[in-house]
């Protein structure tokens, strides 16, 4: 069983490190579909898997200065948070394996169906953020900062509210899931911020990752759902692969292996939502 997961761990390193996205969304259908671990035991394990793998390439885009830390700092403040609500009200109701897998089926079909969604719609919904952008600067007319907006760019200009709002719906989901801090995310940011580089996007939500993946992977951990065996094999297939699906990223058709993956996430989340 070490050596499946050791297989699985390279697996799936191989697609992140190619596309970039999230491991959760693989990962934790993965272990809970094809070996049978509990959900409980496969979300918290998957969430300290995240926040190790992400760690390289949140310090790799931080080293690049490609990282907007105030975007960052308004997701966590809204992520992390609700992570704590989550766990708090998990533990509260003291569900059982049955019980947790019961709840969480549903919302990790929801989830993935949304993965799917942003992987095949990503260029819509970034022209739909810059539409209302576009829409919303004649309201800034006669505001004392418009100049400076209108100089730089209204959606370069950071947005609290939505930010953090999207920050606390991302800390519930990877916390009960695992998924959402990768694609959904990143195209979330797409569409509040359609200007911005999609590498400094990419590298915002990365960072944002890492210290939410890690509190919610602590968090299980403190309620007995992390398999750390199980962690220390996927980390020992993925580590090694992601680098070399890195190194491959160039050579492959990103738009085919983007709509490779919605479909099969697809899917999945249909699965998990009716079968």
């Amino acid at each position: 069983m070490v050596l499946q997961y050791v297989i699985s761990g390279a697996l799936v390193g191989l697609v992140v490190g190619a596309t970039g996205v999230g491991g959760g969304s693989l990962m934790t259908p993965l272990l809970t579909l094809v070996f049978g671990v509990p959900a409980q035991v496969a979300v918290g394990t998957d969430l300290l898997f995240a926040s190790i793998t992400k760690s390289g390439g949140a310090w790799t885009y931080a080293r690049h200065g490609q990282v907007r830390w105030p975007i960052v700092y308004w997701l966590a403040l809204g992520s992390v948070p609700a992570s704590c609500l989550t766990l708090a009200a998990v533990q509260q109701l003291h569900l059982d394996s049955v019980q947790f897998n019961a709840l969480l089926r549903p919302i990790l079909g929801l989830a993935l169906l949304l993965t799917a969604a942003a992987l095949a719609f990503r260029t819509q919904i970034q022209v739909l953020g810059a539409r209302a952008i576009a829409n919303a600067a004649p309201a800034l007319v006669g505001n004392a900062n418009s100049a400076c907006l209108a100089a730089s760019g209204t959606d370069r200009a950071l947005r609290p509210a939505p930010t953090l709002a999207l920050g606390a719906l991302i800390g519930v989901l990877v916390t009960l899931t695992s998924v959402g801090a990768g694609a959904i995310g990143v195209v979330a940011l797409f569409f509040l911020y359609p200007s911005l580089v999609a590498r400094q996007l990419v590298a915002a939500d990365i960072a944002h990752a890492v210290p939410l993946t890690l509190i919610a992977g602590l968090g299980h951990a403190a309620l007995g759902t992390v398999d750390w065996a199980m962690l220390l094999a996927l980390l020992l297939g993925s580590l090694p692969a992601i680098h070399l699906g890195a190194r491959l990223s160039g050579r492959l058709p990103e738009r085919v292996l983007r709509v490779f993956l919605a479909s099969m996430l697809l899917l999945i989340g249909l699965r998990l939502l009716w079968i």
